[in-house]
């Protein structure tokens, strides 16, 4: 097999991993990545099909699994309920109750706030040169998903604060120093969601944590580590793959001098669509192999991990024609950013909805909105996003 040799901690490759990606896949659609210790895929054709087969998954096999080292036993104890980490029949569970209190009917009556939302922080905008990702792409989906869940929008710095420090456990650039963070972040957070969990059964309220512990499947409630973690998930996950994009689509909307009426409410969603396609917040998701498979050729035992690359399958000719080129008309098509299969995005639609409120109220009042310094990607792959966007009216 192949060796893909490439240092993910790279800075340019941060900045453009795509041409990377490409001379990889032109080669062949496997690869072993020695950085990760592990087989990576890079077609558009391998990476939605392993999303989907149930061959592969995200809970290690169980003859596999070791104890959390000590100064990491908070986070994984975060970790351990997640419905992102498990499979059937945990997974099945978790999500139905999730997928009941999180419908289509209360994401969508979303609009008007996140619209006004948007309108006030566009207002807010200073005169001079400003980064569009701390001013108004943060903002967004970590307001939202607080009001969402029922908490104060006042503690979204120190939610922020918390989310980034977990999340960066994800990093290629992993340190013992971001661990210990990560571990404090995990107890400092499961202890404030737990204390509005205890609220909430005592006094309801029209919220995501109410209705998460309303929630039933076949007599069975999310007990309270379920919930904790649920919590901690839909807000890690609600704003920071979401930040990544909004700030990634702007940034493209800029460079390449978009038609404003790109935005406008019938094309919206299929702009979004391929700003999505075009450049995604999130590049690589693993799985476990759990059976013997062969896939071009190469054998994986049980127990067997692989990377797959959503932003090179995104960029894959073999599914788009010209995939380096950012066309918003071409006709809709399944891409990866959302991820596939069991595990399939739950917050997709309110990423869907925020992106195309966000960039359309952006543009239609910021008419003259352009860049005032070359993008720059924050390091932290395999994550894809502007660490800043700076910008004038």
């Amino acid at each position: 097999m192949l060796m893909f040799d490439q240092d993910p901690t790279d800075p340019a490759f941060g900045q453009n991993p795509y041409p990377v990606y490409a001379g990889a896949r032109q080669q062949a659609p496997l690869h072993y990545w020695p950085h990760y210790r592990m087989v990576a895929a890079f077609d558009f054709a391998t990476v939605n099909s392993v999303l989907r087969d149930r061959r592969f998954g995200r809970q290690v096999p169980p003859e596999l699994a070791e104890t959390p080292p000590a100064h990491l036993k908070a986070f994984y104890a975060v970790e351990a309920h997640s419905m992102l980490e498990l499979e059937p029949p945990a997974h099945t569970r978790l999500r139905t109750q999730v997928l009941r209190a999180f419908t289509t009917r209360r994401v969508s009556a979303l609009q008007p706030e996140i619209e006004a939302l948007c309108d006030e922080l566009i207002a807010a905008f200073p005169g001079g040169p400003f980064d569009l990702i701390t001013t108004y792409c943060t903002a967004i989906p970590v307001r939202i998903i607080a009001r969402l869940l029922g908490v104060p929008e006042g503690m979204a710095p120190q939610l922020l604060d918390w989310s980034h420090a977990m999340v960066a456990m994800y990093q290629a650039n992993r340190t013992r120093a971001m661990e210990d963070a990560a571990n404090r972040a995990a107890q400092a957070f499961s202890a404030f969601i737990l204390d509005y969990v205890e609220t909430r059964r005592a006094h309801p309220a029209d919220d995501l944590i109410t209705h998460l512990i309303a929630a039933e499947t076949d007599g069975e409630r999310l007990s309270t580590s379920e919930l904790i973690t649920t919590c901690i998930l839909l807000l890690n996950a609600g704003h920071e793959a979401t930040v990544h994009m909004i700030g990634n689509a702007v940034k493209t909307l800029l460079e390449h001098q978009a038609d404003p009426a790109l935005l406008s409410p019938e094309r919206v969603a299929g702009t979004v669509e391929e700003l999505t396609r075009f450049d995604p917040p999130l590049h690589m998701f693993t799985r476990y192999v759990y059976e013997k498979v062969t896939l071009h050729g190469h054998t994986f035992q049980r127990g067997d991990q692989i990377a797959l690359l959503l932003g090179a399958a995104n960029r894959d000719p073999a599914e788009w024609d010209a995939p380096d080129t950012f066309s918003p008309t071409r006709p809709a098509k399944t891409h990866t950013s959302f991820g596939a299969g069991l595990h399939f995005c739950v917050g997709a639609p309110l990423a869907r909805l925020e992106l195309q409120i966000a960039l359309a109220k952006l543009f239609s009042q910021c008419p003259t909105l352009r860049l005032t310094e070359t993008p720059i990607y924050a390091n932290t792959y395999h994550f894809h996003g502007l660490e800043q966007l700076e910008v004038t009216l």
